[in-house]
């Protein structure tokens, strides 16, 4: 315990420096050991969806900027199929690369054993000449740089042609999977002894055991890569570690506010900040809630209770009639303590709590037994220990968003299973009702082959609406389906995946455009700019329905509300011209020492190898420009971008 206070004393000290130089308008200087270059000089362009201050003007509209600080503007080819546009930023020999690395993706053998292979090469070659063949291939198309100092030229290059950053430090923990079981299941089962289920079984609410076989961990689906390719997994070893998961976290938003100029992202998952049992019980509380909410008030709660608009007062006359609530102190103490406003409840429980109060999870979520008047807990009983761990998961989450705050970074919480979701997406709408008071500095992610995506993404709008801050969102298709499928099929609950590709197709357009006629919405009525959204997508056609909706709705680039997000050396067709176009745009730029990235690059491969058809697209259009360089004598040209990122 004493050194996690040490460690997070430590983040602290480094946080409070950078933002005490930030605010004394001197050099903002780097940890000596970090290699991280010093920032360059601000521009007087903000850039961003948040409502910063450069953005708005003095009568509170949107600012116009001046034609020297928009750098040049070319028309977008909705086909997306300029290959000049695509590749202006490359040299002729990237182009070459990014074909030799797409010809090799396009091999089952070479990506179904790209593992193997990579660790005979290294094994064969020796660390040196490895490391130098990976650069030259894989690791060059897919990762910017080693280290915080390494991804500057690439940062710096393609924002002069229209393209921000998100930057994430990529390095992963190589481990079996027996290794992989063996670690969740430790950290996913509960140190206590479990509760008498006879004992709750007098509150419907405390026990569904069909719908709560969800979220307990099972051996089976305990190795969480199998078949996912496009995350990241963390697997939890023990508190030092996730200690270390903030400190590099901590990193790579001074990175993003050192390197980018305040216009980038950084990205985080929760599962390396703490416990994974912690994520599973907490999905299971609001469960357990809605369920309980239900059985008191007669009201449906299958998605969410804030949509109901149910005053307090149908709780405290259902206990009256049931005869709890007089003389019972603690009964009325937990209806005081319900999140509502003018409109109805929000939530039963003040999550809020958990967030900036450090109230145990043991105290918070308990209920009123509805025939004998005490209060009965919804959440597994934790050990002291386990209380703990909960309270240093909150504590990293804090110290994460603070200094993001103070450097003026905005963080992505990535989507992770179906089984944890709840748990992460009710804590990040909380960090959200902390951090984004004055901009959106915090971003949840959505994943949108999910059936109940569009539902729980109008119901964060309305929280964020009700409770006054800034609602930040990522459209992702999403990267766990098959496995997601697999592991209901098995537990018998029901499938949380829409039917079919155009059934998720549909729920994301579905869901940009609820967030887009908000976004009308507001600008009409009051000309804020208080909801920001990625549209994170590799899919044309996805990218172009955004951009009809946006002028059919009269939503300008300008506006600083809608931006779109592709993976670094992959769909460079959509990404460049949409930035060089006008619109913001960001690349998802891994960063880490080679021999640490080789699980991201293998996902790469596979991921590649699952869209042929793009690779197809992209690997004509690299001829195309090569053909076009021949041809104009362009082939020894050194790009040189003219472009400002919006």
């Amino acid at each position: 315990m004493y050194t996690a206070m040490n460690r997070s004393c430590a983040q602290w000290t480094r946080v409070l420096f950078l933002h005490n130089s930030r605010l004394s308008g001197g050099k903002q200087f780097p940890i000596e050991t970090r290699g991280l270059a010093s920032p360059p000089p601000p521009t007087n362009f903000s850039v961003g969806i948040n409502k910063r201050q450069t953005d708005i003007s003095d009568d509170g509209k949107t600012a116009v900027p001046s034609s020297a600080s928009i750098g040049r503007r070319d028309p977008l080819d909705l086909s997306f199929d300029n290959a000049e546009a695509a590749f202006r930023s490359k040299t002729t020999l990237q182009i070459l690369r990014a074909y030799l690395v797409f010809t090799l993706c396009s091999s089952n053998y070479l990506v179904e054993n790209n593992m193997k292979l990579m660790k005979l090469g290294k094994k064969v070659l020796g660390k040196r000449l490895f490391k130098s063949l990976m650069k030259a291939t894989f690791y060059g198309q897919f990762v910017a740089g080693e280290n915080q100092q390494d991804i500057m030229p690439t940062i710096q290059r393609m924002r002069s042609f229209g393209v921000k950053s998100i930057l994430d430090y990529s390095a992963e923990e190589d481990i079996s999977a027996e290794e992989a079981a063996e670690k969740e299941m430790a950290s996913c089962v509960s140190t206590t002894v479990a509760p008498d289920t006879a004992a709750i079984a007098v509150d419907p609410a405390a026990n569904s055991p069909e719908a709560d076989k969800r979220y307990h961990a099972h051996r089976e689906f305990a190795d969480r890569r199998q078949n996912v390719n496009s995350a990241r997994t963390y697997f939890y070893l023990n508190e030092a570690q996730c200690e270390k998961n903030v400190d590099i976290f901590l990193r790579c938003i001074e990175a993003v506010s050192g390197t980018t100029q305040s216009t980038g992202f950084a990205a985080i998952k929760m599962t390396a900040l703490g416990r994974p049992q912690l994520l599973l019980q907490l999905s299971e509380v609001i469960a357990r809630s809605r369920r309980y909410f239900t059985e008191v008030t007669g009201l449906s709660a299958d998605n969410n209770i804030l949509q109901q608009n149910a005053s307090p007062a149908i709780f405290e006359k259902r206990f009256e009639k049931a005869d709890i609530l007089t003389d019972n102190v603690a009964v009325q103490k937990w209806l005081q303590q319900m999140t509502y406003d003018q409109k109805g409840l929000i939530h039963l429980f003040s999550w809020s709590g958990l967030i900036d109060a450090n109230i145990l999870l043991n105290d918070l979520f308990k209920v009123p037994n509805l025939q004998t008047g005490r209060m009965e807990p919804l959440i597994t009983a934790l050990s002291p220990e386990e209380e703990e761990m909960a309270c240093n998961m909150l504590r990293r989450l804090n110290t994460i968003f603070s200094a993001a705050r103070d450097l003026d970074v905005r963080v992505m919480v990535d989507a992770e299973q179906s089984y944890f979701q709840p748990a992460i997406s009710r804590l990040t709408m909380e960090l959200m009702r902390k951090y984004n008071k004055e901009k959106a500095i915090v971003f949840n992610t959505y994943q949108c082959y999910l059936k109940e995506t569009y539902n729980n993404v109008v119901l964060d709008l309305e929280q964020a609406n009700r409770q006054n801050f800034y609602f930040g969102a990522k459209l992702v298709r999403g990267a766990y389906m098959e496995q997601e499928r697999a592991r209901a099929l098995a537990l018998g609950y029901e499938d949380p995946v829409n039917p079919t590709y155009e059934a998720t197709t549909a729920m994301y357009e579905k869901t940009l455009l609820e967030c887009l006629m908000r976004i009308k919405e507001m600008k009409t009525r009051t000309n804020e700019r208080r909801i920001g959204v990625m549209v994170a997508s590799h899919n044309e056609d996805t990218v172009r329905f955004a951009l009809s909706k946006m002028e059919e709705l009269g939503i300008s680039a300008q506006d600083k509300v809608i931006c779109f997000g592709q993976l670094l050396g992959m769909c460079d067709q959509i990404s460049f011209p949409l930035g060089q176009s006008g619109y913001s745009v960001y690349k998802y730029v891994p960063y880490g020492p080679v021999d640490e990235v080789l699980p991201y690059l293998s996902r790469r491969a596979q991921e590649n190898r699952g869209i042929l058809t793009k690779i197809k697209k992209e690997k004509r259009l690299l001829v195309t420009e090569l053909k076009r360089r021949l041809v104009k004598g362009q082939l020894f040209a050194t790009p040189k971008g003219e472009y400002v990122p919006i």
